[in-house]
């Protein structure tokens, strides 16, 4: 196959009825070029797939450091965090793929609580952030106020200047729910903390609507709390009068039920059908193949890192709220009952 012509200078400069010169000086960053114009041959740049020796796209760090910080809340290092290390190893790849390195900051509890910036930007260490994971309204506010050039991934603000990108979670919990009916189930509980994430409340929502629209009782008295106020994962209390099925918010929280299942002599799916959320456990094996909307990490960080790299150069991006589609993968954890 022959190989793809590279896109140089030249192709570009054609393309806008401009010189070389004035490219080269708009994607160095050099005087001598107008905002508009500049920004618009930048555009071109990504759009033709202009490359240089030492970057896949056109160098973005010819004002800045080359670096993008990763802002993760310390609770999201516990042993219930594993989609969360999946995913910002999917961020580091993207970001290296786009000549950018990561640095990660854990946000504790003290600086969240006390409105503290992060480091890496006091420091001036990097271009851009993304805050990976829920955090408190106060602080993702006050962080709003403070610096402009951050993106949230998997949590969102009431706010449509703010850009953010996020799972189909109401959606996808949605016809996931939906699926375990069509197969006969009519009492489901949902297992997952309702105040514990912009995710979880929007999964449970997706739930609930697909309970309420074929008939089915549901309460928010009845969910089933898998962590507690700080997020931490705390023992999964099962009811007295067993469902025919547990719709969990994520895989992990899939797999504490179904130890607790089989703990009290239950299997699954043979007495009770169990669905997660992610397609991700790091450990432990479950005994059925687990039915769960797959959440591909790749596609989520890859919108991500297109967005916080448009942002920070001055590139025309969607703003707003973004959501990845997820995928329903039926596997044999769930069984159709009459």
């Amino acid at each position: 196959m022959p190989r793809k012509k590279k896109t140089t200078l030249l192709d570009i400069a054609q393309k806008m009825n401009v010189s070389t010169v004035t490219v080269s000086k708009a994607l160095a960053n050099k005087d001598g070029v107008g905002d508009e114009l500049r920004r618009k041959i930048k555009e071109m740049a990504v759009t033709m797939g202009y490359t240089t020796s030492a970057s896949n796209t056109v160098d973005p760090r010819s004002n800045g450091t080359g670096n993008i910080g990763i802002l993760i809340p310390s609770r999201f290092f516990s042993s219930n965090s594993s989609f969360y290390w999946n995913l910002y190893n999917a961020l580091s790849n993207e970001l290296l793929k786009q000549n950018y390195y990561c640095i990660m900051e854990q946000l504790s509890s003290e600086n969240e609580f006390d409105l503290v910036i992060p480091h890496m930007i006091q420091d001036k260490k990097v271009d851009g952030v993304i805050i990976l994971g829920q955090i408190s309204v106060d602080y993702a506010r006050f962080f709003a106020t403070c610096y402009r050039q951050f993106i949230f991934l998997d949590f969102y603000l009431n706010d449509e200047n703010i850009d953010t990108v996020t799972t189909d979670n109401f959606y996808s919990e949605y016809i996931m729910t939906d699926y375990l009916i069509s197969q006969g189930h009519k009492d489901i509980r949902f297992v997952g903390s309702f105040k514990a994430t912009t995710s979880i409340k929007d999964r449970f929502m997706g739930f609930m609507k697909a309970m309420l629209e074929n008939g089915y009782h549901v309460s928010f008295d009845e969910i089933i709390e898998d962590r507690d106020a700080t997020g931490m994962n705390i023992p999964i209390i099962l009811p007295e009068k067993m469902p025919t099925a547990f719709v969990c918010n994520c895989d992990e929280t899939a797999m504490h039920v179904i130890d607790a299942l089989k703990k009290k002599g239950i299997s699954v799916p043979e007495d009770v059908s169990v669905a997660g959320f992610d397609n991700y456990i790091s450990s432990g094996t479950v005994s059925s193949p687990l039915t769960t909307v797959n959440i591909d990490p790749a596609v989520t960080a890859r919108a991500a890192v297109e967005i916080i790299i448009k942002k920070i150069n001055g590139l025309p991006y969607n703003h707003g709220h973004t959501v990845i589609s997820g995928k329903l993968l039926l596997r044999d954890s769930v069984k159709k009952i009459s």
